[in-house]
């Protein structure tokens, strides 16, 4: 049979989601705050709603997915790495497709 503890893997504590919830909260607020309010022009704030989606990409794959590059966790890095990788290549290869046969078409 094989061994179910808990031990195997390492899920994240009380504390530690807390902490990832608290930063995905405080990344959300700032662009709809910014959005919302129009207190920075159109440019600078297209600019900070990337940049805080990538950095929140990050907090969501430390805190809620465990993802860490140690000894232990590089399988499960590069595993989600290579799955990452061949979604965006399915995707814009169809969208590529989709443009060239609509471009054929006209």
């Amino acid at each position: 049979m094989s061994d179910h503890s808990s031990e195997a893997h390492s899920h994240g504590s009380v504390k530690s989601y807390l902490v990832g919830f608290i930063w995905s909260v405080i990344l959300t607020g700032i662009p709809f705050w910014m959005v919302m309010t129009e207190a920075f022009d159109k440019g600078p704030t297209y600019i900070t709603i990337v940049l805080l989606a990538i950095v929140q990409i990050f907090v969501h794959l430390k805190y809620f997915l465990h993802l860490d590059f140690s000894e232990q966790g590089k399988l499960d890095t590069y595993s989600f790495i290579f799955s990452a990788v061949i979604i965006v290549m399915v995707v814009a290869l169809s969208v590529w497709i989709i443009y060239a046969s609509n471009a054929m078409m006209m």
